[in-house]
């Protein structure tokens, strides 16, 4: 029996005993549906359709096909109910004409062939994009029209479009730009109909205002926004969901009229020997690396892998000083689709900021004013993108609030959403159970007193804000740690200090009837961090345990350097077992990452009990020998770490608390 399915059937006998609810279907399958692939067969050869190559990509030309030969029976993709979904993405990529004034084009529709009335259509005219939906009410019934203004689609290029549909929420977004959104008074009905309805591709089941255009790609995503999946991307025109048979590849011979632009349509050269400079001379150009058996592509002045050996980490190198407004405490390393990579740090004094990656490097982009904040979390609820910050210390008036902060499209900056009273807050941990979302935070203490509550938020869909949902008893928590196994969810808290004691337990809590509850405790000595991961089918929970202290007990200087401990999960056992002890200083934090084929772990070494000078330690995965150490990083104060990629390779960040400089450093491959 395998790993997973034993634990679901261990943690089954936990739960509450009770009737289970019916088990609930959507109408169709919840994956990209290629509505253009149903009414074209896979060699493209329906009467009227014309494959046509234009700035290297295959589209179809329908205008001179009957209408019904482009259609086929809504009840071929909705097999199991007549509902279309209530939520959806459309994915159209397409190369329209130049239309005169006041004429319009259908892209696609649904049509009830009895009542021969549109129930459901994309249309575009020279300045506006339309989306058209039937609205029913008892015995009344009308069509409701959604227009985009100016999406700029005539300038004879192609353009990817995707609509996202969401209750009374609409969203465009073209070439993976910005996204237009339109709240609509009239939602989008979560009982349509299409039973005894026909799909029409390029039309409304009639000539009149027939697609004249080329169409590449049209695809139907239920139950989520296809941008997410689509963007950022290097080509955003030609974003690809999903496409027919017929139009995947290039011809390789282009058309007679069409002049030769781009690179894959060009004659590739391939530079062999000794790493040769990338330039804007060999932009674009191939290098061979015989040594390696590695095959890189010149992207701007890097060499980016396009076929490889195996990759492995060789070496670590800085390649960037960061300065920071003071001593960083916490960062967190996010991508925003459309903006970019960011990092922010939650520094101690008054302001903390937040970076964005530009030429290979951080700039400052925003500062934000906090009060000694120990940590972000970046999380997303639908298309909202929102940062956490949990700040230490009360505010000017003596008020102790963390805040939550909504990125905003339009001003491209994170605003004040919601302020949460916490109590020495160290940390936000960000989370989704059953399409739920919650937000946890670790209260350190009350004034003096360390043994108080932590509390669990959950996302209010009404309020659009965050309500307490639970409480919990911690000991100067530190932090939170989410994961899942199988359909389970946990959550393990970092115990750090009972107002006497360093020494106690830190808890491990599984979600069962709608509440969290104790599963598991660990003896831990100031733990400030967990870190879940998995290697194949293993699961492993590493604590970084910061100090051994006692009231009774005097000081010594070797209470920091102590061990920490991973622990794997032995389902047989119903528990997580010891599996590796290493010897760390003052560790406050583990960051797992991979390169390649190999696993590894970074500590963050803080002190030793003389100097905050200490090297911070990467572990490789070595099978049964466990983590064994392979590079040895100089840090100062070293608090917390993150990795991060780009098309340039792979990078890991550390913050200091005890100088006002992080450090970005490159993991150097071979």
């Amino acid at each position: 029996m395998s790993v997973l399915l034993t634990l679901c059937v261990v943690l089954l006998a936990l739960a509450t005993p009770g009737r289970g609810a019916g088990r609930w279907e959507p109408c169709t399958d919840l994956r990209p549906l290629d509505i253009l692939a149903e009414a074209v067969p896979p060699d493209g050869t329906a009467v009227g359709v014309t494959v046509t190559q234009v700035q290297g990509a295959r589209g179809l030309q329908l205008s001179a096909a009957a209408p019904h030969d482009l259609s086929f029976p809504a009840s071929r993709i909705f097999f199991r109910c007549d509902l279309f979904p209530e939520e959806f993405s459309i994915v159209v990529t397409l190369k329209v004409p130049s239309l005169p004034p006041k004429k319009n084009e259908y892209l696609f529709t649904v049509v009830s062939e009895e009542r021969d009335s549109l129930l459901l259509g994309l249309r575009y005219s020279p300045t506006q994009l339309h989306f058209l939906f039937l609205r029913e009410d008892g015995a009344r019934a009308w069509q409701t029209r959604v227009s985009f203004r100016g999406p700029a689609l005539t300038d004879g290029r192609w353009h990817t479009l995707v609509l996202a549909v969401s209750e009374g929420s609409f969203s465009l977004t073209r070439d993976c730009g910005l996204p237009v959104d339109i709240m609509a008074d009239m939602p989008f009905p979560d009982t349509l109909s299409v039973q005894g309805a026909r799909f029409f591709i390029g039309s409304r089941r009639r000539t009149k205002g027939q697609f004249t255009g080329l169409v590449r790609q049209l695809v139907l995503l239920p139950g989520s926004d296809a941008t997410l999946r689509l963007c950022p991307c290097r080509n955003p025109e030609l974003a690809l969901l999903s496409i027919p048979p017929t139009l995947r590849g290039l011809t390789g011979k282009p058309e007679d009229s069409e002049v030769l632009k781009y690179p894959y349509e060009t004659d590739m050269k391939v530079t062999l020997g000794s790493r040769p400079p990338c330039t804007k001379a060999e932009d674009a150009q191939f290098w061979f690396d015989a040594g390696r058996k590695g095959l890189y592509l010149c992207v701007g002045s890097e060499w980016v892998s396009v076929l490889a050996a195996k990759e492995r980490l060789e070496y670590v190198e800085e390649h960037q000083s960061l300065f920071t407004n003071s001593e960083t405490l916490g960062i967190e390393v996010f991508v925003i689709p459309g903006a970019g990579l960011f990092v922010d740090t939650a520094n101690r004094k008054t302001t903390s900021a937040i970076y964005k990656w530009a030429d290979g490097k951080f700039s400052s982009y925003q500062d934000i004013p906090t009060h000694q904040a120990q940590s972000w979390r970046h999380f997303t609820i639908g298309k909202k993108i929102f940062l956490a910050v949990a700040n230490f210390e009360p505010n000017e008036k003596g008020q102790e609030f963390s805040v939550i902060y909504k990125w905003s499209q339009r001003r491209r900056r994170f605003t004040p959403y919601q302020r949460v009273l916490t109590h020495g807050a160290r940390d936000w941990e960000a989370f989704e159970v059953s399409g739920e979302h919650f937000l946890a935070v670790a209260n350190h203490r009350e004034g003096s007193d360390h043994n108080i509550y932590s509390v669990i938020y959950k996302w209010s869909p009404g309020a659009r804000l965050f309500e307490a949902n639970q409480t919990v008893a911690t000991s100067g928590a530190c932090d939170w740690e989410f994961f899942t196994v199988g359909p389970y969810a946990f959550l393990a808290v970092a115990n750090a200090f009972n107002g006497t004691s360093t020494q106690l337990q830190s808890h491990l809590y599984v979600r069962l009837g709608g509440s969290f509850q104790l599963f598991q405790s660990f003896l831990t000595f100031g733990a400030a961090d967990w870190e879940v991961f998995h290697i194949g089918e293993r699961v492993f929970l590493a604590v970084a345990n910061s100090h051994r202290y006692d009231v009774e007990m005097q000081v010594q200087n070797d209470s920091y350097v102590i061990d920490s401990v991973i622990y794997e999960l032995n389902v047989t056992a119903q528990t997580f077992v010891r599996f590796q002890e290493i010897r760390t200083c003052s560790a406050l934090d583990w960051e797992f990452f991979s390169v390649g084929e190999d696993y590894f772990l970074v500590v963050a070494n803080s002190f030793d009990g003389n100097t905050f000078s200490v090297n911070s330690i990467i572990y490789r995965w070595q099978g049964y020998e466990g983590f064994v150490a392979v590079h040895s990083l100089p840090t100062f104060g070293c608090r917390d770490w993150e990795t991060f990629r780009t098309a340039a390779g792979s990078y890991l960040v550390y913050s200091s608390a005890k100088e006002p400089l992080s450090r970005v450093l490159k993991l150097r491959t071979g």
